[in-house]
């Protein structure tokens, strides 16, 4: 994998969660900020967002610790491969500091700007390389949320919005280029837009802070995940479409039911804001609320992954690109002799794997397991294109032994023994241990069956993952039977007491 170092203008909430999402992704961080006490704040704002991070799941590499503390945004600029300007929404500000990330940078570095609506060609004055500028504008929480809209300004080259693409696409974000240069970009606008109707109804007196988030919450919140407004709309008209949607219910845009104009930020309706949402937090610090904030946006990710939609879709690209750049070996090759045993997967126990005893859930070996399996596949040539062709294997037992526990934190490496093929079934067994250890903690026999998906039967392995799974068995036909193998539970009920012979 390479490793990119990634440079930082600005460690505030943005540009702290670009250091996680960077750091996540297995690359180093170079950041700078002139607020006193900025680096231990930087490194407290990791710490505090690593759990999350792990949670979404990291790559090889990953270490929290990877950040380098520099003395200037030139010292930034000039060592690594990507900056990212974070500084507060102000124009002159941010002008004034990429003018001189652009003088130290090498020419082809490209310099991103995370602003949040201003222009690019604007920001761009007075830079010898406006070429190389453009926005890269993420959403709180960066190291959680995949949006990133990138914009180019008048002076961009094509070049510089291509390396942009790449870049955020291997940070597994969801690319959004704004086509026309145009202040507040799109997100924004449509935030901006809620955001200013809710002032005027907490202004004028007719809902609470709590009152108008529960209705976006409980409502259509949970629709925009899925399918944003558009296409919610769509499905309002019923077989009719938006286009029925619309002639039934266009004539109430003329109603005067919203403002666009923002009402005027007067100290009464700060204060009436700010009790609102102090009284939504119920006494909880910014830290225990960005806590749950992380947890409730990773479950919403996760129950939109088996679906394919949105964020969802991101997650499960996430984790397939994770297990390839984890991979220790290339997929088999004809005439290539297999490892015996396989050790294709590693991994650290995740904060959501653990218990309240801060141990590894029962649920979280077989996920460890599973992931070892999905490995065995890859190296099988069994991939996203194999299951995209219509075959892929189920599993249709599975014997798991527990030996060990394992805590937060700990790394687990999975050694992956192949004990049987035939045209239709893989017989495997894993072992995982504690480390680089041979600490046996959990042991799983399973037995796979091979499908043809559209069918929805059994069907033979194609020749290619065949030959490979049939290369396996007999290369790990020379290793010894694990000893937990075709191991079973029972108690053993006790044998009758033997009756003493009667005398004669």
């Amino acid at each position: 994998m390479t490793r990119k170092t990634i440079g930082l203008a600005g460690t505030g909430v943005i540009g702290s969660g670009w250091a996680v999402r960077a750091l996540a992704r297995g690359y180093g961080v170079v950041a700078w900020d002139p607020a006193d006490g900025a680096e231990a704040r930087l490194r407290e704002a990791i710490d505090r967002a690593w759990p999350s991070a792990a949670d979404l799941g990291l790559f090889p590499g990953a270490d929290p610790g990877r950040v380098s503390w520099a003395g200037s945004p030139e010292e930034v600029a000039a060592s690594v491969d990507w900056v990212q300007e974070s500084a507060p929404e102000r124009e002159d500000l941010k002008r004034s500091l990429l003018r001189r990330l652009d003088a130290a940078a090498p020419p082809r570095t490209v310099i991103a700007s995370s602003s949040s609506g201003l222009l690019p060609t604007r920001l761009a004055e007075g830079c010898a390389h406006p070429e190389r500028l453009l926005i890269g504008h993420p959403f709180n929480p960066v190291y959680l949320l995949p949006l990133v809209e990138v914009v180019a300004g008048e002076a961009t080259s094509p070049d510089a919005v291509a390396a942009a693409l790449e870049h955020y696409d291997d940070l597994v974000m969801h690319l959004l280029v704004v086509r026309t240069e145009v202040e507040g970009y799109l997100s924004d606008r449509l935030q901006e837009a809620l955001w200013r109707e809710a002032l005027h109804l907490v202004h004028d007196r007719v809902a609470t802070t709590g009152e108008l988030d529960d209705a976006v919450v409980y409502g259509p919140g949970l629709r925009w995940a899925a399918m944003g407004t558009n296409l919610t709309f769509h499905l309002a008209g019923g077989d009719g479409g938006i286009r029925h949607m619309l002639r039934q219910f266009g004539p109430a845009l003329k109603l005067p039911w919203t403002h666009m104009e923002a009402p005027e930020l007067s100290e009464e309706l700060i204060e009436a804001m700010a009790s609102g949402c102090e009284a939504q937090a119920a006494g909880r610090s910014i830290a225990e609320l960005e806590k749950l904030r992380d947890g409730c946006l990773i479950s919403v990710m996760r129950a939109l992954r088996p679906s394919g939609v949105g964020a969802g879709r991101l997650m499960a690209e996430r984790e397939a690109r994770i297990l390839a750049a984890g991979a220790t070996a290339q997929p088999w090759a004809p005439g290539t002799a297999p490892p015996a045993p396989l050790e294709l997967y590693s991994s650290v126990v995740a904060p959501a794997w653990v218990d309240y005893n801060g141990h590894m859930t029962e649920a979280a070996f077989l996920t460890v397991f599973g992931w070892a399996s999905d490995r065995l596949f890859r190296y099988l040539g069994i991939d996203e294109g194999y299951r995209a062709g219509g075959h892929s294997f189920y599993t249709v037992e599975t014997h798991i032994n527990h030996l060990g526990e394992a805590a937060l934190g700990e790394r687990l490496r999975v050694t992956t023994q192949v004990l049987g093929s035939d045209a239709k079934r893989l017989h495997i067994f894993h072992s995982m241990y504690r480390g680089d250890s041979e600490e046996l903690l959990c042991a799983a026999e399973q037995m796979l069956l091979h499908v043809d998906t559209g069918a929805g039967h059994s069907a033979p392995v194609l020749p290619g993952p065949a030959a490979a799974a049939a290369a396996v068995a007999a290369a790990h036909a020379k290793l010894p039977l694990p000893t937990l193998r075709g191991r079973r539970m029972e108690i053993p009920t006790p044998a009758p007491p033997v009756q003493p012979a009667a005398a004669p």
